[in-house]
């Protein structure tokens, strides 16, 4: 009589539910045999701790395979141990393919095992076995994607918690709290950076994104010099460990990634220093003006700097300083204020002046004249060219017209 596929299927679940009932009892002798197929891969020993663990692992991990066949009813309990034994070696830093490997190796060992338990008993049975074949390697294939998402799901935790205390200390330093005994072997620990070094730091306008080092919040290497980056409040700040780079090389890092204004703190050589150091590198960002993106190391705006860390007094002396200019038309004043400016910029030079601005050097000198008519200042006069190079950087920067 024909033998119908239920139950042949039938048949066959039977066979190999009592093959693994016979194995329940030789688990040990499994997980040894397991244990040396993972082994024999391995180019390095295990220390014999490891190699406990890894039998134990291996013992269990077998034991719920053998209960999921035995007891379908209880639930998947092999699923569960898939999906902790993922997190585990996850969070042991076990490379996610060693785990996968040993999902496969445990289900070579295991089918080997059922085939000799059947052979022994009735090996007439043993081509009718072969039905459950394709269910015994499915199961294992549930396995190995459980622990495999259980992996790379704490995987990700692992990686988010790392980068958050990146953050959190990035922040203390920034914040100026490196002269802490804790923080300072944290930072040493987390980020690599010792208490003494050469240090700067770079503030980056948010009204763009630059295109920084890297992309994203963290450290990364670039020409030598190692960038960690943060997202604040109102701009983007990197702390920068120069190693044996200057501030210029610094500049020229930053220069073809730039597409905001930027601040560049002078060099500082502990970690106490940083929050000091972040300050300044946002004060020089603010004396940068204008439509183009520039880079403004701090001690080379000094005297915009001071305008802009005092912003009331600044906006007075601009005020005072320069207030006749507001009361002529605001065609004329920009025209002098911006012959005032080139001029300052070319060392007082009135022919360079005039060549950058189209026009002949007696023309330059004329609206200097008619500035100082208006402004009551002569700029031949070191006080009052000092005032008047402040009030120019306050009305700039802090009072635009």
């Amino acid at each position: 009589m024909a033998i119908s596929a239920t139950q042949a299927e039938h048949g066959s679940a039977a066979i190999m539910r009592k093959a693994v009932r016979r194995l329940s009892d030789r688990l040990p002798d499994l997980a040894d045999r397991l244990v040396a197929e993972i082994l024999r891969g391995e180019e390095w020993e295990r220390p014999p701790g490891l190699r406990d663990d890894l039998w134990q692992v291996c013992h269990v991990g077998l034991g719920h395979g053998l209960e999921a066949i035995l007891e379908p009813g209880r639930g998947r309990t092999d699923l569960e141990w898939a999906e902790r034994l993922g997190r585990r070696r996850a969070e042991q830093g076990q490379p996610l393919d060693q785990l996968l490997r040993s999902y496969r190796l445990a289900g070579m060992v295991f089918w080997e095992a059922v085939v000799e338990a059947v052979s022994q008993d009735a090996p007439e049975q043993v081509p009718m076995l072969v039905r459950h074949a394709t269910r015994t390697w499915y199961t294992i294939d549930e396995q190995s994607s459980a622990a495999a998402a259980a992996y790379h799901r704490t995987e990700y935790d692992l990686l988010r918690r790392s980068e958050e205390r990146i953050h959190a200390v990035v922040d203390a330093l920034l914040e100026g709290h490196g002269s802490d005994g804790s923080l300072i072997a944290t930072a040493d620990e987390v980020l690599g950076l010792p208490e003494q070094g050469r240090y700067a730091v770079v503030a980056v306008g948010q009204t763009e994104m630059p295109d920084r080092p890297g992309g994203e919040d963290g450290p990364v290497t670039s020409g030598g010099m190692r960038f960690i980056w943060r997202m604040r409040a109102d701009a983007q700040v990197a702390l920068v460990a120069l190693g044996t780079a200057s501030l210029d090389e610094l500049v020229e890092a930053l220069r073809p990634r730039l597409r905001a204004h930027a601040g560049v703190s002078p060099v500082v050589t502990t970690l106490a220093e940083l929050g000091t150091a972040r300050w300044l590198a946002e004060l020089a960002r603010r004396t940068c003006w204008g439509g183009e993106p520039e880079i403004a190391p701090l001690d080379r705006r000094l005297p915009a700097a001071l305008v802009v860390s005092q912003p009331r007094l600044a906006s007075r002396l601009g005020r005072t300083v320069l207030g006749p200019l507001y009361e002529i038309d605001p065609a004329y004043r920009d025209v002098l204020l911006s012959t005032l400016t080139t001029w300052l910029e070319c060392d007082g030079s009135a022919s360079r002046a005039a060549a950058k601005l189209y026009c002949h050097h007696n023309t330059v000198l004329n609206r200097l004249r008619r500035i100082e008519q208006l402004t009551g200042r002569l700029l031949a006069r070191p006080g009052d060219l000092t005032e008047m190079v402040l009030a120019l950087a306050a009305v700039r920067l802090l009072d635009p017209p």
